[in-house]
């Protein structure tokens, strides 16, 4: 885990799910301070993340926002605090940390599950455009 870029929040996210990848684009567009980098679920540095983690991606279906070293969130609590480090309307989103994190995770856990059936699947995970690749690990 030596490899991995120093001051950088790692956003780990399903790499085949349609609505996760365009959340991360989302995110690479509101990253004014460049802060966060991104790796898929499926590859082999996700992978060793989420193993060192013990994190069972088999039984926890999420975005995982990891900063090495410091700590890890998942679901709601990751989707939120990835928001927190936009500026504008974005701040806004911390508004749901008022309810609790077991509740946020129902819905959060709701929209998981249905994500392919509403959103599609890709086969592949997305392959970055030269303009956004530093971007991922």
């Amino acid at each position: 885990m030596n490899n991995l870029p120093l001051n950088k929040k790692i956003i780990l996210f399903d790499g085949v799910c349609n609505f996760c990848n365009d959340a991360v684009l989302r995110v690479i567009k509101h990253d004014k301070k460049n802060t966060f980098v991104f790796t898929s679920l499926q590859s082999e540095i996700g992978k060793k993340i989420t193993n060192h983690l013990a994190i069972d991606t088999e039984r926890i279906d999420s975005i995982v926002l990891y900063e090495p070293g410091i700590s890890y969130d998942i679901k709601s609590t990751a989707a939120l605090k990835i928001m927190n480090d936009f500026d504008g309307i974005w701040k806004l989103s911390q508004l749901f940390f008022i309810f609790p994190e077991s509740l946020r995770n129902l819905v959060y856990d709701f929209i998981a599950k249905n994500r392919y059936k509403w959103f599609g699947k890709k086969e592949a995970c997305m392959i970055p455009t030269k303009e956004i690749k530093e971007k991922f690990i």
